[in-house]
């Protein structure tokens, strides 16, 4: 390695204690993202709780117990924000100790960069180690990554040799000479999740969805068991010659390119590669995505465009909500009051898709859920506090009970529709509450 680096690299080398000092009462520090949370540096700035005042954490989907939110719930010195909960996000959110910021995922970078987001003090950021040129990769979490550390005043490196390295793209690395402190910590492997699983109702739902899918489609599969289940089937089919434009790469697409059905032959954008902005999933996982070079990961402007998502022919989207209304409007962060996950970007795929010729966007849910002893639909005469995505943009709904698509749907024929894969002890009810609305007519019929 060239002489002139490793100067560079020895004069910002930092102790993390002492990385943390360069944090002040009234920062923004922003981490970075999902299971890349740099856990050293989290730990010590919690540790200066008595000596700091008013300062604000911004992150994504923290999947480690973030500890200035751990040691802090009444916010007195730390007040943590995320732009999509975690379980454990959920659990600060609960007890005060976490808020919420609406996104759409593709805007982040540019919300940072117009000054739409809190400019960030200081940048936490965890990466590979440096290599011979004097670069940092960014691991599983490419995102806003880049747009955080252009936008701030200092920016701290924790390096960790069990970070993959994850080739792009573009935007996934950092050079030496545009870090300010680099902190090392011991080897340790990234947090692994283990794949969801699939229950009968998912599986039922992936099976409506293979239907819809063809050779030659270009996939994104969101988070849990139903995009799970949908890459079982595949992975069974005769399917063959499939794409991958994803905002998450899971192990569904591992295990699809392992057995030859991922190929991205007939992909307009980035031929032959999966793409995506973040990972998550197991220790397979991890592993195969480092240094592949048929792994492209981008920043989350590029892989959430719109127009990228339209370029590729035949774009399909399978995505979860936890309520869809009568109307078509569609939830999937929170029911009323409850906040679970994020805006996050299924919006965007769901926009993105639509304008694919051949593209069909899925949203997927159970039809029905236990709250405590009693069983509720999920189908309901109104979406109970926030929308994730408006009934304009809806294309199709999937329950266990079939699927059917929303789109140049009038109310009336909307309503029919959605009460057709309710469960059925909840259609009746849903009907009295449409006919109420005023968008049932006396002719519809529900099979």
């Amino acid at each position: 390695m060239r002489k002139s680096i490793w100067d560079q690299y020895r004069n910002k080398l930092k102790t993390v204690e002492e990385a943390v000092k360069f944090v002040d009462s009234g920062d923004w520090v922003y981490y970075s993202h999902f299971v890349m949370t740099p856990v050293a540096l989290d730990q010590a700035l919690a540790a200066r709780i008595d000596e700091l005042r008013d300062v604000k954490i911004s992150v994504s989907n923290g999947m480690h117990p973030v500890q200035v939110a751990a040691c802090d719930p009444e916010g007195k010195t730390f007040t943590y924000h995320s732009t999509f909960f975690s379980a454990s996000d959920r659990t600060f959110g609960k007890q005060g100790a976490a808020f919420f910021i609406p996104a759409n995922y593709h805007e982040q970078p540019w919300r940072l960069r117009q000054g739409f987001a809190p400019k960030p003090n200081v940048a936490m950021i965890k990466t590979t180690p440096m290599d011979k040129n004097g670069l940092f990769n960014f691991g599983t979490s490419c995102s806003y990554t880049k747009a955080i550390i252009e936008m701030a005043d200092i920016v701290i490196l924790e390096t960790n040799e069990g970070v993959p390295q994850c080739l792009g793209g573009h935007s996934e690395n950092i050079h030496i000479s545009d870090v300010d402190y680099i902190v090392e910590t011991p080897k340790t492997s990234l947090l692994a999740t283990a794949k969801p699983q699939a229950s009968p109702e998912d599986e039922k739902i992936a099976q409506f969805i293979l239907e819809e899918i063809h050779d030659g489609a270009c996939l994104q599969l969101g988070i849990g068991g139903i995009p799970n289940a949908v890459g079982s089937l595949i992975a069974e089919s005769d399917l063959k010659d499939l794409g991958m434009h994803s905002e998450m790469m899971c192990d569904a697409f591992m295990d699809l390119y392992d057995q030859g059905k991922i190929t991205g032959r007939y992909k307009y954008t980035n031929k032959n590669k999966m793409v995506y902005t973040f990972a998550m999933g197991t220790a397979d996982l991890y592993e195969f995505i480092n240094d592949n070079p048929v792994c492209a990961i981008f920043p989350v402007d590029y892989t959430n465009s719109a127009e990228n998502i339209a370029r590729n022919d035949n774009a399909i989207s399978i995505n979860n909500a936890v309520q869809v209304d009568l109307y078509g409007q569609i939830a999937s962060e929170a029911i009323g009051n409850k906040h679970i996950s994020g805006s996050g970007g299924q919006g965007d795929f769901v926009v993105g898709v639509a304008k694919s010729r051949g593209g069909k966007a899925f949203i997927c849910l159970k039809s029905t859920q236990m709250i405590g002893d009693r069983l509720v639909s999920r189908i309901v005469p109104d979406v109970e506090g926030i929308v994730s995505v408006p009934r304009a943009w809806a294309f199709y709904i999937v329950t266990e009970y079939g699927k059917v698509c929303l789109k140049g749907k009038t109310t009336w024929q909307i309503a029919e529709a959605l009460i057709s894969i309710a469960h059925p002890d909840f259609r009746d009810d849903l009907i009295k509450a449409a006919e109420a609305k005023g968008i049932w007519r006396r002719s519809n019929k529900i099979g």
